[in-house]
């Protein structure tokens, strides 16, 4: 990956500016995070039935039509737009196929709660490596926002986090995650400043995630790979154009406009909206503790939001 900055509100402590010029941007990411947090609950719907790395095949390969038909017609509206396939949208692909295969690795071999605690500090590495790699130093309000989140995501979750030797694997395959997910944001920014439309890097991306995949269920799926209901194979194709199509094409609309510093917070607003998902379709209580982690990490994203809008792709 090139060592050319790039812009990074978030990063350079910009100014205050009109806040109608990121507010199509943050809007895209809020509405990806609540696209996203349903995956669970479409994980958990379709799981009696389907494996975790066929739903994980299902969620990208189902999505592929959508996001050609909205590729062609997003390029046909912006001419000036770049075509082609860049190493950045290729390795978008690659990373995100990572973040699925060992977030599912982590599901099966450690709690749920550790492997969400774990996934959430992907942004820690987002700033990590735009710091070190890309020579993009945080402002100290990124940090703060982080670190206010982090603490909100540990809260959300801490009750069921659970400290086990015999589930250190699964624990490590958690930290892989973010690791994965953090170099998927660092990516798509990086395809999308290089003038590549968000259906693009999402549909090239998702072409390499579908491969990968599907040599993963072929050696490592143990399950069914075919839905045997009809529910099941609504819940695959609602986790495809709801989670997938929805919520990865709308980060990375977001990514267009938002630095990955900032936009990686979205995990944490992916937990906060599963969780209140839950609590309105699965009737999942919701207590003072979850209440207080929701708040704190809105706390954390309003403080480390981008102050003015940065030159960037036309969305």
């Amino acid at each position: 990956m090139s060592r050319t900055p790039l812009p990074d509100l978030a990063a350079s402590g910009a100014s205050a500016g009109p806040s109608a010029d990121l507010g199509p941007a943050l809007a895209a990411l809020v509405a990806g995070a609540v696209a996203m947090g349903l995956s669970p609950i479409l994980v958990r719907a379709v799981s009696p039935e389907v494996g975790p790395f066929a739903s994980a095949f299902w969620r990208v390969a189902l999505a592929l039509p959508v996001l050609y038909g909205w590729m062609r017609l997003e390029e046909a509206r912006a001419p000036h737009l770049r075509r082609g396939v860049t190493p950045s949208s290729l390795l978008a692909g690659l990373a995100f196929s990572g973040d699925l295969l060992f977030w599912h690795l982590a599901v099966l071999g450690t709690t749920v709660a550790n492997a969400t605690f774990f996934a959430t500090t992907a942004p820690v590495f987002v700033v990590m490596f735009a710091w070190i790699g890309l020579r993009r130093r945080p402002a100290g309000r990124t940090l703060l926002g982080l670190l206010v989140c982090l603490l909100g995501g540990a809260t959300l979750v801490g009750q069921s986090i659970q400290v086990d030797p015999a589930r250190l694997a699964g624990d490590r395959d958690g930290v892989i995650t973010a690791l994965f997910f953090a170099l998927y944001f660092l990516t798509v920014e990086r395809a999308r400043a290089r003038g590549l439309g968000a259906a693009r890097v999402t549909f090239v991306a998702s072409c390499v995630t579908a491969l990968v995949l599907l040599v993963a269920v072929a050696v490592l799926e143990t399950r069914p790979v075919l839905p045997q209901s009809w529910s099941a194979a609504a819940g695959l194709l609602a986790l495809a154009l709801v989670s997938h199509a929805g919520g990865q094409g709308l980060l990375a609309v977001a990514l267009g406009r938002l630095p990955a510093g900032f936009s990686s917070l979205v995990i944490f607003l992916e937990a906060v909206a599963a969780a209140i998902l839950a609590w309105i379709l699965l009737g999942e209580a919701i207590g003072p503790l979850q209440v207080l982690g929701g708040g704190l990490i809105l706390a954390g994203i309003a403080v480390a939001r981008p102050r003015r809008s940065a030159p960037a792709i036309k969305l």
